[in-house]
């Protein structure tokens, strides 16, 4: 756990879309999309967010850059309530949180030459560096994340996918940030090129002192470069912990089928370890599950699961911040990491 001031506090974050229908766009329903997250992230370390495609990670990401407005819960950068800045100061409040884009094809803008684009934040906050001082600071960042200065006059279509993905790293750390959200900023590259991004993350992490809230759906990439991990799963986090706690004593059946479904080059590891195949379909986020949401399809559920949802709370091994939410913690994965 690390043991830094905590820089960015959630408390609660909800995110409801409603479902609308009919001629008059009545509102029906809603998708749970996120559905009441807490967690604090502390100055100069990596919370990873895992889970698989659904789970309301991208959303979380977006609400903690506030693209997206919360349906409930608080948000706090230090001493600042996020949710209630507006105008001048949310703008002043957006450099020290920034966002790395998924998709690194469609994140930059076809049109403008790199050093348009990186050049953007500074036009955006004037106030931040002298212009005169513009053109050479964007020749510092291509530089300081690999790239090129010389090709400051390419466009993204010159570039391939982890090129431009460093385009977008560079946009990101421009405005000397405390905290970047990663939102699976490697899941559209190649497995050679994502090393070379994610070894570049932690060597600007170590230089610049960045806090990363790093989401993925691929646990070792995760593992990787985590220093904490929260999984989720339909709109909620199961499990939270360090890297160590989360991969080798899962507690949460959810996290130990994840576990198990990671790839392992050993034949003779991947022949001792439990093999776990969950059993239907991911349930509507439209419409949860009553009580813990994954009981529909854990092997472990019991009549308590169906009619109460468990909180998160203190694993029953005493694992400090190892936090689950599962009614029968002491049931551990017996799975090799």
């Amino acid at each position: 756990m690390p043991s830094g001031e905590v820089i960015l506090e959630a408390r609660d974050l909800v995110k409801h879309y409603p479902i609308k229908t009919g001629v008059i766009r009545r509102t029906t329903g809603h998708v749970r999309a996120v559905d009441g997250v807490s967690f604090d992230l502390h100055r100069g370390e990596t919370l990873g967010v895992v889970g698989e495609s659904g789970c309301g990670k991208s959303t979380l990401g977006r609400m903690l850059m506030r693209l997206e407005e919360p349906t409930g819960g608080s948000l706090r950068f230090g001493d600042v309530d996020v949710y209630s800045q507006s105008g001048a100061a949310m703008r002043r409040l957006r450099r020290d949180i920034q966002i790395v884009f998924q998709d690194p094809y469609t994140s930059l803008d076809p049109r403008k030459t790199v050093g348009d684009i990186v050049v953007e934040p500074f036009q955006i906050h004037p106030d931040f560096l002298p212009r005169n001082k513009w053109r050479a600071r964007v020749r510092e960042l291509l530089d300081l994340v690999g790239l090129n200065p010389e090709h400051i006059n390419r466009y993204p279509h010159q570039f391939s996918g982890g090129q431009r993905q460093r385009i977008g790293i560079a946009r990101g750390i421009a405005l000397n940030p405390k905290v970047l959200i990663c939102d699976e900023p490697v899941s559209a590259l190649d497995v050679s090129v994502q090393a070379q991004v994610v070894n570049l993350l932690e060597s600007l992490q170590d230089e610049l002192g960045l806090a990363y809230v790093f989401i993925a759906h691929d646990l070792s990439v995760v593992r990787h470069i985590s220093d904490r991990v929260a999984v989720m799963y339909l709109g909620k986090i199961v499990e939270i912990g360090d890297d160590q706690q989360i991969y080798e004593r899962p507690t949460h059946p959810y996290t130990q089928a994840l576990q198990s479904a990671v790839p392992v080059p050993d034949p003779a590891v991947r022949g001792q370890r439990e093999q776990i195949v969950l059993q239907g379909d991911v349930p509507s986020p439209a419409n949860p599950p009553k009580g813990c949401r994954f009981h529909t399809r854990c092997w472990k559920a019991q009549a308590i699961c169906a009619t109460t949802e468990p909180p998160l709370a203190v694993a029953s091994d005493g694992a400090g911040e190892h936090a689950v939410a599962c009614h029968f913690p002491e049931v551990r994965a017996a799975i090799a990491p």
